[in-house]
């Protein structure tokens, strides 16, 4: 055995080094540290390896470590592993392959699944992977099984963009005289039918089970009418038979009533038939700013029903009418009492004007 290796590392006391080890999750490199600690103490090596449970030898290897490396020398090497079957090139020819999707007629499925892509990439590169070896490659880059949000195939992709990038201009250019010069509220605005129709959502449950719940198969509804402001955490809604300029203009004078006096709402919704019938009545407070056809997902108020449907009205049997009405509205009383969850759902950065 040879000498005995001085510690040539001073940035740590022995006590930093058993503050250190009292701190460290992995017991074998605490008592590395605590051997070390022990060393500076001035106990000697045969005693000071025993008492951490090593022999001197290994002792005398961890010092050469640490004088090297500081602590970070103290922690087992983690082996490469081998390397990726796929190159560079052939893992972005992958990432392509996944964002472009199937083509039904060519590769006889929908969506990919890893078995499709593990037969593609065998044909393509000719390299034999596993399904799970797949699944891995793709979590390295960046991709995960997610729900697929619907889309209309007849709408822009690029119309969105442009009218979250030209919002401040459209709104502006749509403000009548008297509204010029007045502060401008961005309000959000939708309906939802709530009825014995109802929807399912997702419960705790043991894996492996199917857990069951009441859904009612009858046919009365009614119409949640429901308009948001994020800035001022504001919210207005009604309850009603039917969707139709008649109470769509109801809602529209709910609406221009919580308007904060001097102020102009610009309200966001989408172009359904009673939104622009010429019958509607739309106060003097309040102008209409048409989203692009096909493009839900710009408005806030979307998200607003799936959030109400998966705490307040899933998963519901209703009595019959009236008890419709009684929880749609206590539900979204329930939302428009919570000033938070009004801006944490329908705050949208490019929902901005600079009157």
């Amino acid at each position: 055995m040879g000498a005995a290796i001085s510690i040539t590392r001073f940035d740590l006391t022995a006590r930093e080094l058993r503050k250190a080890a009292s701190g460290e999750k992995d017991g074998a490199v605490s008592r590395r540290m605590l051997a070390l600690a022990l060393v500076l103490d001035g106990m000697d090596r045969k005693t000071a390896a025993e008492t951490c449970g090593m022999d001197r030898q290994t002792l005398r290897d961890w010092v050469h470590r640490y004088n090297a490396e500081g602590l970070a020398g103290l922690r087992n090497l983690t082996p490469p592993g081998p390397g990726s079957k796929l190159t560079a090139q052939q893992q972005a020819e992958l990432a392509e392959l996944v964002e472009a999707g199937p083509d039904p007629a060519r590769h006889g499925v929908v969506r990919w699944r890893r078995i499709d892509l593990r037969d593609e990439l065998q044909r393509r590169f000719g390299v034999a992977l596993h399904e799970r070896s797949v699944g891995k490659v793709l979590a390295k880059l960046g991709y995960r099984r997610l729900s697929v949000r619907p889309r209309h195939p007849q709408a822009d992709e690029k119309a969105p963009e442009a009218f979250k990038k030209n919002f401040a201009t459209t709104v502006t250019a749509q403000l009548p005289d008297h509204a010029k010069d007045k502060p401008i509220e961005i309000w959000f605005q939708d309906e939802a039918r709530i009825g014995q129709q109802g929807t399912l959502t997702r419960v705790w449950a043991k894996r492996g089970t199917r857990p069951r719940a009441p859904r009612d198969q009858r046919y009365d509804w009614a119409y949640l009418f429901g308009a948001a402001c994020p800035q001022r955490r504001v919210a207005a809604g009604l309850v009603m038979p039917a969707a139709n300029a008649e109470t769509m203009s109801l809602h529209l004078i709910a609406i221009g009533r919580m308007v904060a006096t001097g102020s102009h709402a610009a309200l966001v919704l989408d172009g359904a038939g009673y939104h622009i019938a010429a019958a509607l009545t739309i106060p003097d407070n309040v102008t209409l700013v048409h989203l692009p056809a096909y493009a839900p997902e710009l408005n806030p108020i979307e998200n607003v029903w799936e959030y109400l449907r998966g705490n307040k009205l899933a998963i519901t049997v209703f009595d019959d009418y009236d008890d419709i009405v009684d929880k749609a509205c206590a539900a979204w009383n329930f939302f428009e009492k919570d000033p938070k969850r009004i801006a944490s759902i329908t705050t949208r950065t490019w929902a901005t004007v600079n009157p």
